[in-house]
């Protein structure tokens, strides 16, 4: 029988229950995969807790790698044995072994391993679409990204300074300030301790950036609009502090003709020969070793509330991946 992290009420970490469900065969455009790794991201959270509401009782995870057990009969493009890798599906990646749509699956390459795969997916994928697509980053810029020593920032700020970007990163303390710089910040600014708006002002010689990357949310996103140049944008896409209050439009123009978005990787990824190429751009930046991704925690599966309870009091930087 399978195992898999399920939930039957919104919570803390301890609504996660380990428990046996049942996996048929795969149907039409179905494809039935077992499961080496598993990634944890911040929105796993999100849907726990209720802030993204599920249908209960309900899976979790959106992200992971293994190997194709069986394919549904007008599935082409796989076959049993494939290694393969996602970043965006349905719920239900805590488990062993899951369906999922075979128009998420990304082929994996041999030069990139199941354990970094199920760290990356999401969240480079993630990068991409924010990065090449809602703002394209150039060299010469100056952006700013929040949390520059999580999962999504760490390899932001890398594939950001090899498009030849200037990228200033937030950060909560020494350790992560480190951990930014060693993945591309050219600048750290320690939020807790520093004005990171006069800290960008004094940086950029008061131009301000173009780009704010903002994934923390409350806490940050009035005074990420004061780091704007005109016609600059912040890509808000995450609330780790909580939800942004209702915003003044007003506001925009009088801080210079502002732009904001609140971009989805469900959206930029739903077509299939979209998500293809994504994926193509994230595995070149990956194997040419622009891009490093680093694991930086592993759990057990069955230790998902654990996990969960660590990243949620800031315990983690970079990647974590749940191991079956």
């Amino acid at each position: 029988m399978t195992h898999a992290i399920r939930f039957h009420k919104t919570g803390g970490p301890e609504v996660l229950v380990w428990e046996q469900v049942e996996v048929g065969k795969p149907g039409p455009g179905e494809a039935r995969i077992r499961h080496t790794a598993v990634g944890l991201n911040f929105v796993d959270i999100y849907n726990r807790s209720g802030l993204y509401p599920v249908q209960l009782p309900s899976g979790l995870g959106a992200e992971g790698a293994g190997v194709v057990e069986e394919v549904g009969a007008d599935v082409t493009d796989l076959k049993a044995g494939d290694r393969v890798a996602y970043g965006s599906s349905p719920l239900g990646a805590y488990a062993e072994a899951r369906l999922i749509p075979a128009d998420r699956l990304h082929k994996l390459p041999d030069s990139i391993d199941d354990k970094t795969a199920a760290a990356m997916m999401l969240k480079g994928l993630t990068t991409q679409y924010l990065i090449r697509q809602t703002y394209k980053v150039k060299a010469g810029d100056t952006i700013l990204l929040h949390a520059a020593a999580g999962g999504v920032g760490t390899i932001l700020s890398q594939w950001a300074k090899h498009l030849g970007a200037t990228v200033i990163g937030t950060v909560g303390s020494e350790e992560k300030a480190k951990l930014a710089k060693s993945h591309g910040c050219d600048h750290t600014i320690l939020y807790n301790k520093e004005d990171f708006v006069a800290r960008v002002k004094e940086i950029t010689g008061g131009k301000m950036v173009p780009v704010v990357y903002d994934s923390v949310g409350k806490d940050t996103f009035l005074k990420s609009l004061d780091c704007l140049a005109p016609y600059g944008l912040v890509a808000l896409f995450g609330q780790s502090s909580g939800n942004v209050e209702p915003l003044n439009l007003g506001l925009l123009a009088q801080k210079g003709s502002l732009y904001v978005t609140r971009p989805t990787l469900q959206t930029y990824g739903a077509k299939r020969e979209n998500l293809v190429t994504m994926g193509d751009e994230l595995f070149d930046v990956v194997g040419s070793g622009a891009v490093k991704i680093e694991v930086h925690q592993t759990y057990p599966l069955k230790d998902a509330a654990r996990a969960h309870a660590d990243l949620a009091a800031r315990k983690t930087t970079g990647s974590t991946v749940l191991l079956v």
